[in-house]
């Protein structure tokens, strides 16, 4: 080794040890949950930057030297791995905030000033970070709140500033997000009404992928706003990292994932700046809302499990709680009904032994009678004609046959043919020289007017109010927002942003004065389904697709981001599969049925009697246990998905044949997961048709180890078509 080679090698180690040594001293800031951690750190001209993403290090101290340890092309903006990127000023990629200040200049550089950590509870903190740009008096403050141990993470910003007068705001993200790796792959959605998440898992190359919606209302109908990005290869249930992220958010949503010259990845979440300039006064606060992440470095099965015990703590209405069974009308009556046919409906409810009836669309408005789609909406009066003694009666007799009564509404929207349209035209989205456009004849109500907020909130008020007993809502949203216009707004940019917020300001007031009431979050199908919406309901309609062949896919997917409590599922006459399989796939969540109960043959009313029985009995393992996706759709003949208790003690297992294909079926066991390999279990067939045998041996143990290892076979073919399992631990 000449000494020239010498000299350069211990130069290269005196500027690596440099190097280190530099970013040692910097501010460096751990955003850390149980495994998982985002760090920051304070550049030496102020600058936050993004250091590391990924599994938590076991000395947080080493952070500081991480980005001492790459190798990569030169940054020429020094600024692709900001915490929260600006534009206008040296930055060449997409933005996470851009604005106009009050004297033109569209220029934002935002400097660290300052962080503080707050401890809520053991299992909570928020970090709050000001930043702030030295030219101007403008400051955005990020927010993270981490759930140590659930590995979750939620972040939003709160935008102010003292300038003389009003700041445009046009982009304004929640989150703005920096990952290493040699390559990602992204899992995103799609769907239509009754093709709700479509995956696609493809390979994200160089530009910008944009996930976004522009509906205003029902904004999840094309896209919804879940993702997950896996590193280096696509993640499976049980191996390989993966982010899941989610934007809590009801409205127009853009999430962008950029691929930049670096080839490391940047993500922008928020509100979509579509159509939506912000007009922001001297003084105020603009909050975003929260852009949630969860992080496995065990595959997809993990992140799944975090989200869903982290949403049923923190986020959903009533999440460790208790659901009701239903019995609900529209498939037995559509708009066709009255109070007798009813009252014979609520005798079926009995009869069956689920507990609550629902009244779907249909009954309600006079001069316009809501006895179709095209009229009526808005007149939330009951009809004359169908119900001439009004709810109440239907109420005391629903309390006679000991069920409860639920009623469906869709109180954002409008028919032109309707009272209220006549009334209160200048309550309506709509541009006023423009014909108007209905989506399925109706129109929105504009809820950024008060007016229009009082309205919504009053027609549940009044229907709680004069039907104190009233136990359930079916709370719809059909319509999106066409010809988009506000008689009550004066910056029409805002109409996209604040109609969600005057919903939830709604929906806040309902749950101030009725806190324990469940409702249904339901939009088409699944066209609106987010944490924050479900932060007031307690569940919500994936799909108005109720074929069972077609929900095991979308209750699949659903699955990744919402745990099963919130699924509500109805047996109903969508499909060909017999009666047994389509309850056995509503059984994995929470279950209603949606039939012609006194036409039902004998054995099959037999049967969902006792399903619902079956059900009592391991709905709560359902709703609050560990969900393991065990074979997959899409890769295999058989669909099975389990359920298992927090002691690892009981399970429920759910098989269904997903092809019916000459002897197809399971041929190899399914292997089990979440047991206690120490453990001895009993497995047995429950769910089984009147007269049909199980040929499964009930008396069979095996060890925890035995099933995880080697599997069970559930025997799932031609003619069993669906089998359901209940897992016990034998003493």
């Amino acid at each position: 080794m000449t000494q020239l080679t010498k000299t350069i090698i211990l130069a290269g180690v005196y500027c690596f040890l440099s190097l280190n040594q530099v970013f040692s001293q910097l501010t460096t800031i751990p955003i850390e949950t149980q495994h998982h951690a985002l760090v920051l750190q304070v550049a030496e001209n102020q600058d936050l930057n993004i250091i590391y993403f990924g599994k938590k290090l076991s000395r947080a101290e080493e952070y500081g030297q991480v980005p001492g340890v790459y190798r990569q092309s030169e940054d020429y903006t020094q600024m692709l791995n900001a915490a929260y990127t600006a534009s206008g000023s040296r930055n060449l990629l997409e933005p996470a905030i851009s604005v106009t200040h009050a004297d033109g200049n569209k220029s934002l550089d935002l400097k660290y000033v300052n962080h503080q950590q707050e401890r809520i509870d053991e299992n909570v903190s928020q970090l709050s970070v000001v930043l702030k740009d030295p030219a101007y008096d403008f400051e955005v403050t990020l927010y993270y709140k981490t759930y140590q141990q659930h590995d979750v993470v939620e972040q939003w910003s709160v935008i102010r500033h003292g300038e003389e007068a009003n700041v445009t705001l046009h982009k304004f993200a929640s989150a703005n997000l920096y990952l290493k790796a040699d390559s990602y792959w992204l899992r995103q959605y799609h769907g239509d009404w009754a093709q709700e998440m479509q995956p696609e898992e493809t390979r994200l190359t160089h530009g910008i992928k944009t996930l976004d919606t522009k509906l205003g209302t029902r904004a999840n109908l094309f896209q919804p706003s879940v993702f997950m990005v896996s590193l280096d290869k696509i993640a499976t249930e049980d191996e390989g990292q993966v982010l899941y992220g989610a934007l809590e958010w009801s409205g127009n949503f853009r999430i962008d994932l950029e691929l930049d010259p670096l080839d490391n990845l940047r993500i922008m979440a928020g509100m979509n700046n579509y159509a939506s300039d912000y007009s922001l006064p001297s003084g105020e606060a603009f909050q975003t809302p929260a852009f949630l992440y969860t992080f496995s470095n065990q595959g997809k099965g993990l992140a799944s499990r975090n989200l869903h015990n982290w949403a049923r703590e923190y986020k959903i209405l009533n999440g460790e709680g208790n659901r009701l069974t239903l019995l609900n009308n529209w498939e037995a009556t559509y708009f066709d009904f009255n109070e007798q046919i009813l009252k014979g409906l609520l005798s079926d409810t009995k009869q069956l032994g689920v507990d609550l009836f629902l009244l779907d669309d249909g009954w309600f408005a006079n001069k316009y009678p809501r006895n179709g789609d095209t009229a009526g909406l808005g007149d939330w009066e009951p009809n004359r004609e169908k119900l001439p003694n009004g709810i109440s009666v239907l109420v005391e007799e629903a309390e006679a046959h000991n069920v409860k009564f639920g009623i469906w509404i869709e109180p954002e929207m409008v028919n032109p043919k309707s009272e209220l349209y006549e009334n209160h035209p200048d309550w309506v989205i709509k541009q006023p020289e423009r014909e108007e456009y209905y989506f399925r004849n109706q129109l929105v109500l504009d809820l950024t007017n008060p007016e229009v907020q009082d309205f919504v909130f009053g027609i549940v008020d009044d229907l709680l109010t004069e039907n104190p007993e009233l136990a359930y809502i079916k709370w719809d949203c059909n319509a999106v927002i066409y010809n988009a216009y506000s008689a009550h707004l004066d910056q029409q940019s805002h109409l996209y942003i604040d109609y969600v917020r005057g919903l939830y300001g709604v929906l806040e007031r309902i749950r101030q004065k009725y806190p324990e009431v469940p409702m249904m979050l339901c939009s088409g199908g699944g066209g609106r389904v987010d944490y924050a919406a479900l932060q007031y309901f307690t569940e919500f309609w994936p799909s108005d697709n109720t074929d069972p062949l077609e929900r095991i896919y979308m209750q699949w997917e659903y699955s990744y981001f919402y745990p099963a409590i919130t699924s509500a599922n109805h047996v109903t006459d969508w499909g060909k599969q017999p009666i047994k399989f389509r309850t056995d796939v509503a059984m994995m969540g929470k279950m209603g049925f949606d039939i012609v109960v006194d036409e039902l043959a004998p054995n099959d009313l037999k049967f969902c009697q006792q399903a619902i029985d079956h059900y009592d009995t391991v709905k709560d393992i359902i709703w609050h246990g560990d969900q393991f996706r065990l074979s997959n759709p899409t890769e295999s003949n058989v669909a099975s998905v389990m359920y298992v208790d927090e002691a690892k003690s009981s399970g429920v297992i759910f098989n269904y044949l997903v092809n019916n294909r000459y002897r197809v079926g399971s041929h190899s066991p399914i292997r089990l997961k979440g047991l206690d390999a120490d453990k001895q279990y009993r497995v047995r067939e429950i769910n089984l048709y009147p007269g049909t045998p199980s040929t499964l041996d009930p008396e069979k143990i095996y060890s925890g180890d035995f099933l995880m290892n080697i599997g069970f076979n559930p025997d799932v073919r031609v003619g069993r078509n669906s089998v359901v399992l209940q897992l016990n631990e034998v003493q």
